[in-house]
């Protein structure tokens, strides 16, 4: 539309780049598709934003958010409940790994972040450890955009502009075993460092200085680092021996993008608190959650307790009755499973571009996955900063969507395409990203 940049401010948008052409519009989705104002096509390859998990178009999410808006169109969560925010609150509770029973609700995921930081301060607070109020998390990962959970980042891009953040955050090693800095021809080995420099990290700040560790299950920045094998074992023994809270930021990586209703079931570990948005209303209203342990809820359970933490539309009730039939369809046509059976098809699809000498490697799990690009296959050869600006934002990422493809072209870390579609997704679409891909990359090294 000709008059979208006279108003509109977008997130993470240079602006100035449309200061001579329109604003790409879309206005309709149906399954993994979406089409721009000019009726051209285009595959979802990232499900919006990591988001629209059961696929566009679903009219039952739609109906349950009028049906709800017509009931009861608001009311918050502060001293009263709604109907909605009950029943969804068990639901959750029935899908989460040990006894994460307790969900604090918010409208997104660096709400969701932000409170679970919060709650893992206050708690050592009420238990007798005051000092206790450091965060720990990884080089290149993002955990959101308000200032405790961007200081839990670990971009220094995004961060500058708004320092000083929140003190107390300090970063250690990511699992990118692709340019692993140590035990490169050993995953196990690769794990239990990369854990271990957590423990190591511990010690150096105080053990009674550190209150929680923040980690996704599949680290999305940098481009879908999975974890090694062992490792998430190795980092509960860890957190277990220093009293350490285990927060799995599953805001990404929960509702079925990993073949499990949640990252950390499947890779097995135990955590204290998960952190979730995105998928579980696909998209169709805003809404996030904290999900805490029992254990953590006791302090608050006194007469005069309470956890002095809120927001406004947290567990809205629209948004609450969006999730519900949001989990009604993944039930129903068991796209969690769907996933578990295709995940394999996905990769080898994926991989048929290693035959391009542009891709370095392939990553990740279930229907989350990076593809990092490379000038030298054999020497793991990265693109320095100009090179990439050329080749990510000065083509690929234009060129990918006028081919019909919408993803990601990122250089947070070395450059990659991710790829995260509508869980709804099958052979057809794999085959259709993989030659959109096949055809762009060709092209992009030609460039070089």
């Amino acid at each position: 539309m000709a008059n979208a940049t006279d108003h509109l401010w977008m997130h993470f948008t240079r602006m100035a780049s449309y200061s001579a052409g329109e604003v790409p519009t879309i206005v309709r989705g149906e399954g993994a598709y979406v089409w721009d104002a000019q009726g051209r096509r285009y595959l979802d390859g990232l499900a919006g934003l990591f988001v629209v998990n059961a696929g566009h178009g679903r009219t039952e999410l739609a109906e349950a958010a009028a049906k709800q808006a017509g009931e009861l169109a608001y009311f918050p969560l502060w001293s009263y409940a709604h109907p909605k925010a009950v029943e969804l609150a068990e639901r959750i509770a029935a899908l989460t790994p040990g006894d994460l029973n307790r969900i604090f609700f918010t409208t997104g995921g660096s709400e969701a972040v932000e409170a679970a930081w919060k709650l893992a301060r206050a708690y050592f607070k009420r238990t007798g450890k005051p000092n206790k109020y450091k965060v720990i998390s990884r080089y290149i990962a993002y955990h959101g955009t308000s200032m405790g959970a961007l200081s839990i980042t670990g971009l220094p891009g995004i961060k500058s502009d708004f320092e000083p953040l929140v003190p107390g955050a300090i970063k250690v090693p990511n699992t990118n075993y692709y340019r692993a800095p140590e035990h490169g021809d050993d995953p196990e080995a690769f794990g239990r460092w990369a854990a271990d420099e957590i423990g190591r990290a511990i010690e150096r700040e105080g053990p009674d200085t550190v209150a929680a560790v923040f980690l996704e299950p599949v680290q999305n920045s940098g481009g879908c680092f999975p974890p090694p094998p062992g490792y998430f074992d190795r980092v509960r023994e860890i957190c277990d021996a220093y009293d350490v809270l285990l927060v799995s930021d599953e805001v990404i990586c929960s509702w079925g993008r990993l073949g499990e209703y949640f990252g950390a079931v499947r890779y097995g570990y135990q955590p204290d608190i998960i952190t979730t948005a995105k998928g579980i209303t696909s998209g169709y209203a805003p809404l996030g959650a904290m999900i805490a342990s029992d254990r953590l809820m006791e302090p608050f359970l006194t007469e005069t307790g309470m956890f002095a933490h809120g927001v406004t539309f947290g567990g809205h009730p629209v948004s609450c009755a969006v999730a519900l039939a949001n989990l009604e369809v993944f039930a129903r046509e068991d796209l969690v499973g769907h996933v578990r059976a295709n995940e394999a098809a996905f990769r080898a699809t994926l991989e048929k571009l290693y035959d391009l000498p542009i891709v370095g490697d392939v990553r990740g799990d279930g229907y989350f996955y990076g593809i990092e690009l490379v000038k030298d296959k054999t020497t793991r050869e990265t693109f320095n900063e100009a090179e990439s600006e050329r080749l990510l934002r000065g083509f690929l990422s234009t060129a990918l969507f006028q081919a019909g493809l919408y993803c990601r072209a990122d250089d947070r870390g070395d450059p990659v395409i991710q790829l995260a579609p509508p869980l709804i997704a099958e052979q057809q679409h794999f085959d259709e990203i993989e030659q959109i891909l096949r055809t762009v990359l060709t092209q992009a090294w030609t460039k070089l």
